[in-house]
């Protein structure tokens, strides 16, 4: 099943997309997609709620899409996770995961601007899988970590690389910026991805393909993060979790490529969609 929320910011609804690809309003469920639908066995009570539904009003085509998760308690993100982007950095791949926050301010749609912050020069792009949690998880064994995945989504996980790395901070700065978390368009829900480390991923800026990997090349797998977050801090339904970056950043180029205001950038990974985002900027 995949899940969307539409309308405009702040006043989102709940839908589903059909196979037919019909946008489906599925207000009358009663539930918006956060931490009590998600903790609650929500998807599959969705599912099976719909079986038994006809006449449910849809969604026009030029209706905004939404971040498809009401805002989470938590967005964590993962660094250096793919061999070859920490190549591109002249890093070595971390013994474990490098975790850091991003502000759930952050979320936005997945056609919505991306706005370059005040006093920004190097704002940057990294085509991200993401996964939202399903069911509390604390001290998960990697063995049935999937088993607290509810499903997956694509996230633009925008940098500013001024604020994240020379501001003598964490990297939050660079990464919490209005605008700077692109979610959607859909969440799929687990059962509609047979292997999350068999997915391609892509980003282009002006139509130029940058990015272009699969997560194959991820050195910490979603079974191996779920489990592994989960001996720091409990994760809780709706959460989002995304899991790295390949290689083809801005900073990774000699010389480094930033976003200007009009640039365009698209991304996408198998059975998660497309974003497509005009670069603005901050007024």
């Amino acid at each position: 099943m995949k899940l969307i929320r539409v309308g405009q910011p702040g006043e989102e609804k709940p839908g589903v997309i059909r196979k037919d690809e019909t946008r489906v309003d599925v207000s009358a469920f009663g539930e918006d997609f956060g931490e009590t639908f998600f903790g609650s066995d929500g998807p599959a009570r969705l599912a099976q709620w719909l079986e038994t539904q006809s006449d449910l009003p849809t969604f026009g085509a030029e209706e905004r899409l939404g971040p498809p998760c009401a805002r989470p308690s938590k967005l964590i993100c993962i660094g250096l996770n793919y061999k070859k982007h920490a190549e591109e950095g002249g890093m070595e791949l971390p013994p474990e995961p490098v975790i850091f926050f991003k502000a759930t301010s952050a979320i936005v749609g997945p056609d919505d601007d991306v706005v370059i912050p005040r006093n920004s020069e190097k704002t940057d792009w990294e085509v991200e899988l993401a996964f939202v949690i399903g069911k509390t998880a604390s001290y998960v064994e990697e063995a049935n970590a999937l088993d607290h995945v509810a499903g997956y989504v694509l996230h633009n996980d925008y940098s500013e690389r001024a604020f994240q790395l020379e501001r003598a901070g964490q990297w939050v700065k660079g990464k919490s910026c209005d605008t700077f978390a692109p979610l959607g368009p859909y969440i799929a829900t687990s059962d509609e991805v047979a292997d999350p480390q068999a997915l391609d991923l892509w980003l282009k800026v002006n139509g130029e393909k940058l990015q272009d990997s699969n997560t194959a090349d991820m050195a910490f797998p979603v079974r191996h993060l779920v489990h592994y977050l989960s001996q720091f801090m409990t994760l809780l339904p709706g959460d989002v979790i995304s899991t790295g970056t390949p290689n083809g950043v801005g900073l990774g180029f000699d010389p480094p490529r930033f976003l200007q205001p009009g640039d365009q950038v698209e991304l996408g990974i198998t059975d998660l969609g497309v974003q497509r985002q005009t670069v603005v900027a901050c007024i």
